[in-house]
């Protein structure tokens, strides 16, 4: 009897410490909560966490982009917004935890003209091609400054939070700012003196690289100093340009109202490289001279070998997130040398298609085709070509009712793994776009994993069109994927 009164007892307890520990941990938790490992087995849920599948995906960009050098610039009207500020602020932040260099450049124009307004000075501008630069005579630089100081104390600030419960929580990161812009001005242009408006003359990249490889996050203001001691107005993109450039950055990416170009069709132009730049520029020579200024200065950063430059709208909470870890992005991407070698096949290429396409056809993940097939069908297929050597290729053949076949897609073995595999991927995807198709199929025996990763949905036999069905080889069984465009 004693003996059960004192397991009686002992049980009570401990049933009470667990209660009181897990509702005293998780007092937000649904009132139903209960311990998993209670629950019978066909009760035990069959799904993951929504986020689980989200994490998966985006790892690979997490291990491409680890140890990369960003130049990340926004606008100073996207720090007009405290709240887009602090959530710009927390995703740098998490980037820089995964491993990631990041050199932080602010705009300040609005700043300024609030401070001039302030001091009731009237702002002054350029003309022509110069419009998008203030003339800054003394008076407006000590606005420059004020701004410049105010929003640079802000920012310091915001990256030494770490209250729990927030994306700051456990953050440890040390900003470095400092001189190491050298200046010089701009001095008279059409009978104009720029004054105290000034252009990047060096930029102390040496400097920079040791507080980058020390762990640290470098942050960039609009203003330059000459060897005389005197400081300058510079603008921000012209800043954020030419430090990637000196870095050679893996990607320059700028946040501004200005998010991109449009085609035609007013759809966002998504890619570019420099030869399709220049052709849209002298086609559209009326764009205002501040988009004009944007697109010059990461062009001149892209040549002077800065893998990749974004530009992004400021106003959109998440964006720069939705730019690095999905697969589409959100904004426009200008690129020099990859873009520039991704064209439409000729019949000059028929020979090295075959010399990409023959071993795998021998191995069966390829369907055959002929050399006659090839010259028959090769208007319809894409290549990457890297000093006159082709090292990948993909075709596109289209349906009726909007669907369209992705076929071949092949990349030389030896350049697997350098990205040409996703550049055709959107290069197919663009031509599908431009010949008015909306969905794509593609059938794979072995690649369905780089495909699903891809956008890229299981479908059945059954959902390919009347035609390609008719010609379905069955004894290849080969897996049916799909994806909206």
């Amino acid at each position: 009897m004693l003996l059960e009164t004192l397991i009686q007892k002992a049980s009570t307890k401990v049933d009470g410490f667990l209660a009181n520990n897990l509702f005293g941990i998780r007092a937000h938790a649904p009132y139903n909560f209960r311990i998993m490992s209670t629950l019978p087995a066909q009760e035990q849920p069959n799904h993951s966490f929504p986020f689980v599948g989200w994490l998966r995906e985006v790892a690979p960009y997490i291990h491409a982009f680890r140890e990369k050098t960003f130049v990340i610039a926004f606008a100073g009207e996207l720090a007009q917004d405290f709240d887009q500020l602090e959530n710009l602020i927390e995703d740098i932040a998490m980037l820089h935890a995964m491993g990631m260099r990041i050199v932080l450049v602010h705009g300040i124009r609005p700043q300024i003209d609030e401070q001039l307004s302030l001091r009731k000075i009237k702002s002054k501008f350029g003309k022509g091609n110069m419009s998008s630069y203030r003339i800054t005579d003394s008076a407006a630089l000590e606005c420059v400054k004020e701004a410049a100081g105010e929003l640079r104390l802000d920012i310091e600030a915001a990256f030494s939070r770490g209250f729990p419960n927030t994306p700051m929580a456990g953050s440890r990161i040390s900003v470095i700012s400092g001189n190491f812009i050298t200046a010089m001005p701009i001095g008279v242009v059409d009978g104009i003196d720029y004054q105290l408006t000034g252009l990047v003359r060096k930029v102390d990249s040496e400097s920079i690289r040791m507080s980058l490889n020390s762990g640290k996050l470098v942050l960039l203001s609009p203003l330059g100093f000459s060897p005389t001691g005197q400081a300058f107005n510079l603008s921000f993109e012209d800043v954020a340009a030419a430090t990637a450039a000196a870095l050679k950055a893996d990607k320059l990416i700028y946040l501004s109202p200005f998010p991109g170009l449009q085609d035609k069709e007013g759809q966002l132009v998504t890619e570019l490289s420099i030869a399709q730049l220049q052709d849209y520029l002298q086609l559209y020579p009326d764009l205002p001279s501040n988009m004009r200024n944007f697109l010059n200065t990461a062009m001149r950063a892209v040549r002077s070998g800065v893998s990749r430059a974004h530009f992004l709208p400021c106003n959109r909470d998440g964006v720069l997130l939705e730019e690095l870890f999905t697969h589409d992005g959100v904004g426009m991407m200008l690129a020099a040398s990859d873009i520039e070698n991704l064209r439409e096949a000729t019949q000059d290429d028929v020979g090295g298609i075959l010399q990409l396409t023959l071993p795998l056809e021998a191995e069966g993940i390829l369907a055959a085709r002929g050399q006659e097939v090839i010259e028959r069908d090769i208007a319809r297929f894409s290549v990457i070509e890297h000093d006159k050597v082709l090292f990948g290729c993909a075709a596109l053949f289209p349906f009726p009712n909007g669907v369209g076949e992705l076929a071949c897609l092949v990349v030389d073995p030896n350049s697997q793994g350098s990205g040409d595999g996703e550049r055709l991927l959107k290069r197919i995807e663009s031509r599908a776009k431009q010949e008015g198709i909306n969905t794509l199929f593609v059938l794979t025996t072995r690649t369905e994993h780089w495909f699903l990763k891809r956008g890229f949905v299981r479908a059945t036999v059954d959902d390919l069109p009347e035609e390609r069905k008719q010609i379905y080889n069955w004894d290849r069984k080969s897996m049916v994927l799909t994806k909206k465009i």
